[in-house]
């Protein structure tokens, strides 16, 4: 009996070598398989588990509607929205432990697509000839997803590409056994910041909590983590969130490709979780170091974090269009939200000698909010910067406030 299966989804009509070799090396080493075919024109040479009939179908469309759609790429969206809807439901029911893809542009296309649809946790192999390439957008990889080069695989088998895929079988079938689910044995309050030169609460939020009874998980707001943040808190995976770096609602507001999507600061909401909410970072745009800054931002001053990312600095009109975005996001939330200002600063940067000290833009910001943030969204407005003292304990004020009252259970 195998411990753990494994789904492997690709075109079985032209690369059946490469799919079946991975599927004869995940059993190999004791584990189970099922396949996926996501053909179009061709048949499968090899056996498969779910047909390219049945995942059309899944999608509430046929083989026939992807053929005659007449172009390569209107048919391929309908097989990946079958295989999307397959793979999700199979995984609800249990049906399988981890998923391994393969493709070129096109496979990998459709792989982004159904990893998205899986929940975090769920170990994502894509074996792509375009592994983690600037072709594929950030927001449209999936918090966990694992991403290998396909190199020396395009057509056919050989040394090389086993490599590849042997590795990629090993590691979809390891991942699944050594998964450890959460205990769930204490609720967990999701909370979002930066680097600890950047933002300093969580120090002390984090024991804070945790001496209350509460697990603290704490995302990394680059890009990543905010969708990761995202992800679990639409699938009610928190008992509250402290969303405080809300830069990648900031960062996709400017352009920037360090973002987390178009649900930032939505998912809480719409799954019914309390939020207290700040808008740490907000006066500043993440760029990647390694690039030259948009014309836009060509002047700004810039505050270089290391060789990867850099931040440079908004001004008054950017602030307020990001102010009123705040408020009408949170205003569509269906569990009370709290929200606090810390009028002071709400990033290290700011304070007086850094590079984002900017007294005027702050004031505007915090105009703005005032202005944008309605009940029954309630506002704390205090006289500190992000990073004293006084704005954890007023955070925590409002937590224990709710456990209190029930409003976090």
């Amino acid at each position: 009996m195998a411990d753990k299966t494994i789904l492997v989804i690709g075109t079985y009509d032209t690369k059946s070598p490469e799919l079946d070799y991975m599927a004869e090396r995940i059993r190999a080493l004791g584990g189970g398989v099922l396949t996926m075919d996501v053909s179009v024109l061709g048949d499968a040479v090899s056996a498969v588990d779910y047909s390219k009939h049945a995942v059309a179908e899944a999608g509430g469309s046929s083989i026939r509607e992807a053929v005659d759609a007449g172009h390569e790429n209107a048919a391929m969206q309908i097989m990946a929205r079958g295989a999307t809807a397959l793979a999700a439901d199979l995984h609800r029911r249990g049906a399988f432990d981890g998923v391994v893809m393969l493709g070129g542009t096109m496979g990998t296309d459709a792989a982004l697509d159904i990893c998205g649809a899986l929940p975090m946790g769920v170990p994502k192999y894509v074996v792509s000839t375009i592994s983690f390439s600037p072709l594929i957008p950030p927001d449209r990889l999936s918090p966990d997803i694992q991403m290998i080069l396909w190199a020396g695989g395009l057509y056919g088998l050989n040394a090389v590409c086993r490599a590849t895929l042997s590795q990629a079988a090993g590691a979809v079938l390891g991942a699944a056994r050594a998964a450890e689910a959460p205990a769930g044995d204490r609720p967990v309050v999701g909370m979002t910041s930066l680097g600890s030169s950047s933002m300093h609460y969580m120090k002390t939020l984090k024991p804070a909590l945790e001496e209350r009874g509460f697990e603290v998980a704490i995302f990394h707001a680059t890009g990543m983590g905010g969708m990761a943040f995202e992800s679990i808190a639409s699938q009610g995976g928190f008992c509250c969130v402290m969303d405080f770096a809300l830069v990648e609602l900031g960062n996709l507001m400017m352009g920037s490709v360090v973002k987390a999507g178009e649900n930032r600061l939505r998912g809480a909401g719409r799954a019914g979780i309390p939020q207290i909410v700040a808008p740490g970072y907000l006066n500043l745009v993440h760029i990647p170091t390694w690039q030259d800054p948009p014309p836009r931002f060509a002047d700004r001053p810039f505050h270089t974090h290391n060789r990867l990312v850099k931040s440079g600095l908004l001004d008054e009109a950017e602030r307020r269009e990001i102010a009123r975005e705040v408020g009408s996001r949170l205003a569509e939330a269906g569990a009370p939200v709290h929200f606090i200002l810390p009028a002071r600063g709400i990033v290290e940067w700011d304070r007086p000698g850094y590079e984002a000290h900017d007294p005027g833009g702050m004031a505007a910001f915090a105009d703005e909010l005032r202005k944008s943030i309605a009940p029954p969204v309630r506002t704390t407005e205090l006289d500190c910067h992000i990073n004293d003292p006084e704005f954890a304990a007023a955070a925590l004020g409002v937590f224990d406030g709710w456990v209190g009252d029930g409003t976090v259970g």
